[in-house]
């Protein structure tokens, strides 16, 4: 019987090809499909594969814009249905942001996979892209999930990562139920099978050392590490054939969790603060995917981003800024500026900072130590984005964005409306 998987791919795509090599040495028939073929036409599939890469080029948040793509629809209903779904690196990405992992009621928004923070001995040695080779244990019985049959509790296999924004975000109470319902299928461990929760063992700071976590029915699994790119992975599309020709057994298992509603803040600056606004001299690519992301979900706005910086000092505040603006650490001369406020009528701003915000920290400790910037107390980083409502109520409408996460993930980030 010849079994067919959904080579899902967005603009930004680029692991199609090792994907359909791993899924013809098990024995399946993979199909490349792309986001903008008739999405009911993923019924004739067996399974599904969302491949990585970098889908609408990880623009606001990686994962969300793709995420938001009608296609997606159709996939949580083949999903519903019992069919496996894999998500792989930017694939696991956008399975977290569409809500099929962890598997909340009416697909809300429960995990957040964000920027890599490596930490050894409680200190940050590195942020940002990373990649190496990982071993990843399987912490679940075989019978668990889609992707795990062919393995036994307590094996690992060694796979590659690449990666910016890998690291699992979990509210406490949450990550509690999703170990005992045995969704976090694999974590990350040594060389001799011990998960330890620090570099280099754990590569990106996710808690629980996860690499990859599945919904309660065991069909969808979202994986951050790359198995197509070695045959040390076939075991994970190995499983998946066999979970289909067995008539995709999924498991009773049941996830409830309710995560108290985000409220945005209101904004308050901090006085003795210096505010930067920065602004794209090109054309901001970001903020029109986002537009033009929100325009095809009938919401009519216009949206520009600017970046936010916050800059504490004490001492001469110009002579300091001066200095952090020759060191080219908070903008790109070459293609931004320091602008002023975009706004104008029925325009409403939001800012968006990383709860754990791990790049401003590097860049402060850059300007202090590497540039030797004294009085310099404090950086924090945000993006502020304008919406200006073309049509429709104005609070109705920005309702309804921040309904869709677009612009942020309650699990990772704040966001504060600005007057």
């Amino acid at each position: 019987m010849s079994l067919s998987i959904a080579i899902i791919q967005f603009p930004g795509s680029n692991t199609e090809r090792e994907t359909l090599m791993a899924c013809r040495r098990v024995g399946l028939s993979p199909v490349e499909f792309l986001w903008n073929e008739p999405a009911e036409t993923l019924s004739t599939f067996d399974g599904y594969i969302i491949v990585g890469g970098f889908a609408y080029e990880d623009r606001s948040r990686a994962g969300i814009i793709a995420a938001l793509d009608p296609i997606m629809n159709q996939v949580k209903i083949e999903a519903t249905s019992g069919k496996p779904v894999l998500g792989i690196c930017n694939g696991a990405q956008i399975l977290v942001e569409s809500g099929l992992v962890p598997g909340l009621k009416n697909h809300r928004v429960g995990v957040a996979l964000t920027d890599n923070k490596r930490v050894k001995s409680g200190n940050v040695v590195g942020v940002g892209y990373y990649n190496t080779w990982a071993n990843l244990q399987m912490s679940v019985s075989p019978e668990r999930c889609a992707f795990t049959r062919h393995l036994k509790m307590g094996d690992f296999i060694t796979i590659p990562l690449a990666h910016g924004e890998g690291r699992f975000i979990i509210p406490d109470k949450l990550l509690g139920k999703m170990i005992a319902n045995d969704q976090a299928v694999y974590r990350y461990s040594d060389d001799n099978g011990d998960v330890v929760d620090e570099f280099p063992t754990n590569p990106n700071g996710s808690m629980h050392n996860l690499s990859a976590v599945c919904n309660p029915q065991g069909n969808v699994m979202a994986m951050m590490p790359h198995p197509e790119r070695t045959e040390n992975g076939d075991v994970i599309f190995s499983s998946m054939k066999e979970f289909i020709e067995l008539g995709n057994p999924v498991t009773d298992h049941v996830l409830s969790y309710n995560r108290s509603h985000y409220k945005v803040k209101k904004y308050a600056s901090d006085r003795d603060a210096t505010e930067w606004l920065v602004d794209m001299i090109i054309t901001d690519n970001e903020a029109a995917s986002v537009e033009g992301a929100l325009n095809k979900l009938g919401l009519d706005v216009k949206v520009t981003r600017q970046t936010h910086w916050e800059i504490g000092t004490n001492g001469d505040a110009d002579t300091i800024l001066k200095k952090i603006d020759d060191s080219g650490e908070l903008y790109n001369s070459n293609k931004e500026f320091i602008s002023e406020v975009d706004g104008g009528e029925n325009t409403i701003s939001f800012l968006v900072r990383q709860k754990d915000d791990v790049l401003s920290r590097a860049t402060f400790e850059a300007l202090k130590e590497r540039f030797e910037i004294k009085g310099l107390c404090s950086l924090k980083r945000g993006v502020r984005w304008n919406l200006t409502v073309n049509g429709g109520n104005i609070d109705t409408v920005s309702q309804n964005i921040l309904d869709t996460h677009i612009l942020f993930n309650p699990l990772s980030q704040e966001c504060y409306e600005i007057n």
